[in-house]
């Protein structure tokens, strides 16, 4: 996607006679006011222009090449690794690949063993000469670093059915999961939701153990420092202790072995039974989905389980399979690659593009927005899914992709109802949803038909807010905050299983999402005194860190945490000056970088004391400032260069270049680059921070929204 012609930054040490270079004073804000101005319209228009049809917005979004490496293997066990999709990909990882010859998990990030083990096999796969110089490179790089003795356990398991290692090599997945109880201390749905939906395919792979013999000469044998069985244990990455006699470490590990030993003895009494119930388990959760989990690795671990259990190519299962895979493919005709995509994101593109939009003054008289409120209407899920095993309410949530029926979320369920609210303006009085005087208003405008049209809607609005809500504030866990998907899914010492080291293994409360809920809850009118309210403030309170911030498990990092945490206590009625909120935005001012943005590298998952440090991007300088505006500090001198920092790197055709990963899948092993972050986040910015300061920019008697609006 081209985003237009950048515009040179200002440096912030640099005296700019349009802006002023005393930031306290009144005349500099009121001089930010045009460009601002122009910067809103010009996002505001091409945001516009990207809805599509049906009303809905989604920009693609990208992960690193394992996504490309792992295609090619899959096509490879099938047979295709000479089809135009493997090659295409193969290129665009030749393409991706670092100066000093790995692949890394996102831009300005080192070598990921995992990711270039395989991305060097699926070159030689589809026929890239290991003589080359980028082969060779590539090779030293991974020898270098650890071999593919190295590599996670979903990595092992591409190589042994590829042939180069045997499942002996691999961790454990026991399809007899699916059968244990769930009042078991260790059963399916005591894992993260993610990690479900890839177990129960990755388990039936395990048991049958399919493997496709290859060609000697394109397997990876000069990758192996030592024999595979030599190979060091798995385990998640930055669990620290507990490997003792009578730890979970042990006990886990020797589970494994004993499945392993009764396996080769066929002394599993329950493998048929386990494994048709897997299959079944499968097959109802492909209904009104978008494959499996709606996201790539469980498409891809169905595909491979669904032809170990011998359905043919043709059958409409495998077919419907391979068609959502082919949904996440992207294909760039001019440099002749191809990419793939973890999953898609509309309803969340679609909520925070209503919400930018209502910031700045667009709202539900605008065709568009209506055609968007309308879209999300229709997305809300009304069956349950997964989640009903431990929660019971009426379902009422919205998930992330097109179709994901067994997995709405509490993150997209929140900025959903937010996007809702948005449109109506604010309510004059606390409110469960919509305030009756908007109904009022309808029925006593415009012709009496389209005032019942009106009412009609608002009444369906209202109606998806209540079930919502409902639905949302059943999913709070037993300490007070929201995880994504379920409800209590923290039991820890399941991150010590060997297939754990994803670093996704439960779906526990976080603080930032957290704080999203509570700034919806703050929007629906729920303030403090409100019993779930105060459980949840507590919850913030208590994992706010030493210095002030708060960790961000979606978003890249201690900036999108910080942001969320202020924004969600000061939406229920925490005071502006209240300790934490104060704490936290010292933090996010303490970390303003010179040129007046803010930036934090996915790194600081790893090494914390890099928080709030990398390079500065529109999206996390957006986030600093909201967080800094919920706090109070509109008129603060930071934020106005925060401000004229959105303003000023913007490009002409009101987009922002961002090539850095901002979002975050799973902490030290995926991260995201949500292409529409550096778009919808700087809009909303810029507009609240507009309104914030209105009595300062406005030179005459118009109010702002209306000039923002022309």
């Amino acid at each position: 996607m081209s985003l237009g012609q950048k515009v040179n930054v200002l440096p912030a040490e640099r005296h700019d006679d349009t802006l002023g270079s005393d930031w306290t004073d009144p005349v500099t804000f009121r001089r930010l006011g045009p460009p601002v101005r122009r910067a809103i319209v010009r996002t505001r228009q091409w945001l516009l222009g990207q809805q599509h049809a049906d009303g809905f917005w989604c920009a693609e979004l990208e992960g690193d090449t394992i996504l490309e490496s792992e295609t090619i293997l899959l096509l490879a066990y099938l047979g295709r690794e000479d089809s135009e999709l493997a090659r295409q990909a193969a290129a665009y990882l030749v393409e991706k690949q670092l100066p000093d010859g790995g692949w890394a998990m996102y831009p300005g990030g080192r070598i990921e063993i995992s990711g270039s083990v395989k991305a060097y096999f699926a070159l030689k796969l589809t026929g890239h000469d290991p003589g080359t110089e980028y082969m060779q490179r590539a090779c030293e790089a991974i020898l270098a670093n650890g071999g593919a003795d190295a590599v996670n356990s979903f990595t092992r398991f591409y190589l042994a059915l590829l042939g180069q290692i045997s499942y002996e090599q691999c961790p454990a997945v026991p399809p007899e999961l699916v059968l244990l109880p769930k009042w078991f201390p260790i059963n399916l749905y005591a894992v993260s939701a993610w990690s479900r939906t890839i177990i129960v395919p990755l388990s039936i792979v395990w048991a049958m153990q399919p493997v496709r013999k290859i060609d000697p000469a394109s397997g990876i044998r000069e990758l192996f420092l030592k024999s595979p069985e030599d190979w060091p244990p798995l385990r998640c990455p930055g669990l620290t202790g507990g490997t003792g006699p009578l730890s979970w470490d042990r006990f886990f590990r020797a589970v494994d072995g004993l499945l392993k030993w009764c396996r080769r003895r066929r002394l599993l009494p329950f493998r048929r039974r386990a494994i048709a119930a897997a299959e079944k388990w499968i097959l109802k959760r492909l209904q009104r989905s978008d494959g499996l989990g709606a996201i790539y690795p469980p498409i891809v671990w169905s595909i491979l389980a669904l032809k170990s259990l011998g359905y043919d190519d043709d059958s409409p299962e495998v077919q419907e399979c391979h068609k959502q895979l082919a949904d996440l493919v992207i294909e760039d005709p001019a440099a002749e690659t191809t990419r793939l995509q973890p999953c898609k994101s509309p309803v969340w593109d679609t909520a925070i593009s209503l919400r930018a939009l209502a910031a700045s003054g667009v709202r539900r008289d605008c065709p568009a927005v209506r055609r968007a409120v309308d879209w999300l209407l229709e997305k809300q899920i009304t069956r349950p899914g997964d989640w009903a095993d431990t929660v019971r309410v009426e379902p009422g949530g919205w998930c992330f992709e097109h179709h994901n029926d067994f997995y709405p979320d509490s993150d997209d369920t929140a900025m959903v109802l937010m996007a809702l609210r948005d449109q109506f303006g604010d309510a004059p009085e606390p409110c469960n949803g919509l305030p009756p005087e908007l109904r009022l208003v309808a029925e006593a405008t415009g012709s009496p038909e389209a005032a019942r049209k009106e009412t009609a809607a608002i009444d369906k609005t209202a109606g998806a807010i209540e079930r919502g809500l409902r639905w949302m504030l059943a999913m709070q866990n037993d300490d007070g905050g929201w995880g994504a998907f379920d409800r209590n899914n923290n039991r820890r010492f399941l991150c010590h299983v060997p297939f754990a080291d994803h670093n996704a293994m439960i779906d526990p409360s976080t603080p930032d999402l957290t704080g999203r809920v509570l700034e919806s809850l703050g929007k629906l009118g729920r303030r403090l005194g409100n019993p779930a309210v105060d459980r949840a403030v507590e919850f913030v309170r208590r994992n706010q860190q030493p210095d002030g911030s708060w960790f961000g498990r979606w978003g890249v990092n201690y900036i999108y945490g910080t942001w969320q945490a202020i924004t969600g206590l000061v939406a229920v009625g925490v005071p502006e000056d209240d300790q934490a909120v104060r704490a936290g935005a010292h933090w996010l001012l303490a970390h303003q970088q010179s040129c007046g943005g803010w930036g934090e590298s996915p790194e600081s998952y790893e090494k914390p004391h890099l928080r709030g440090q990398g390079p500065p991007t529109a999206s996390q300088t957006a986030w600093a400032v909201l967080g800094l505006l919920a706090a109070g500090f509109e008129e603060h001198p930071s934020v106005a260069r925060g401000i004229r920092f959105l303003t000023f790197t913007q490009n002409d055709d009101g987009t922002w270049d961002e090539p850095q990963f901002t979002g975050t899948g799973f902490p030290r092993v995926f991260y995201l680059r949500y292409h529409y972050y550096p778009i919808y986040f700087p809009l909303m910015a810029l507009a609240q921070w507009a309104v914030k300061v209105d009595p300062l920019l406005a030179a005459d008697d118009t109010p702002l929204l209306r000039l923002i609006t022309q």
